[in-house]
């Protein structure tokens, strides 16, 4: 299954690598070039599908956890004022996606948007420490019954160019329902509230809509 946004793309790219392989058998004499070239063409678009590829990933939404919006590595966990809309101190948690990665971004929480902001910007490394206010990137709320406001934010990379973002505000959203997509290598930055508790660590590999990123801390008694 492939992701909506990458129709036109796949669609492209499939008539570019069969001319390829059409022109390269009729017009290159050395078989060794024509089938390097031809092999070439195949494993560029096999890429191109991988990149948009949509896992169907059930979830049963519940209120108690935030779940990872997208498949990656965690890179930041830190305590940081949030100056856009908060402008407060909140947790950060950041998952930056390499290439690899499927690149659908899925919404965290349930709830209902309260915020939805584009903002055009630079293409510094996904991993850079000002990417998340420098960058091209979307930020988008959601109030939830339990969490209170939890904003994630989609980051453009060095390689990114495109940012598709689906939340509008207003719009009820439902845990684990497709929110997006990010084209070519990023990163999503959570700010979730400080009383709870974060459930990953630094470095950890998280899965979109399944890993468990945040949940509500137990109360004694």
């Amino acid at each position: 299954m492939f992701h909506k946004e990458g129709q036109k793309i796949i669609l492209t790219a499939f008539f570019l690598v069969v001319a390829t392989v059409l022109l390269s058998h009729f017009f290159l004499d050395n078989n060794w070039i024509r089938w390097g070239v031809q092999l070439g063409a195949i494993i560029i678009f096999i890429l191109i599908l991988q990149f948009f590829r949509n896992p169907r990933r059930l979830v049963t939404p519940n209120f108690d956890e935030v779940l990872a919006p997208v498949d990656g590595k965690v890179v930041i966990i830190d305590e940081v004022e949030e100056p856009e809309y908060f402008k407060d101190k909140r947790k950060q948690v950041s998952i930056f996606m390499s290439p690899l990665n499927v690149h659908v971004t899925r919404y965290a929480v349930s709830g209902t948007v309260t915020y939805s902001k584009y903002h055009p910007g630079k293409y510094l490394v996904a991993w850079h420490p000002k990417s998340s206010t420098k960058n091209e990137r979307t930020t988008v709320v959601i109030h939830t019954p339990k969490f209170g406001e939890v904003m994630y934010r989609q980051i453009a990379g060095a390689v990114a160019r495109r940012i598709v973002n689906y939340a509008e505000e207003g719009e009820q959203v439902t845990q684990g329902t497709d929110a997006g997509f990010i084209k070519f290598g990023s990163r999503v930055d959570l700010f979730l509230p400080l009383d709870c508790a974060i459930g990953v660590k630094m470095n950890q590999k998280v899965t979109g809509a399944k890993t468990v990123i945040a949940a509500l801390k137990q109360t004694d008694g």
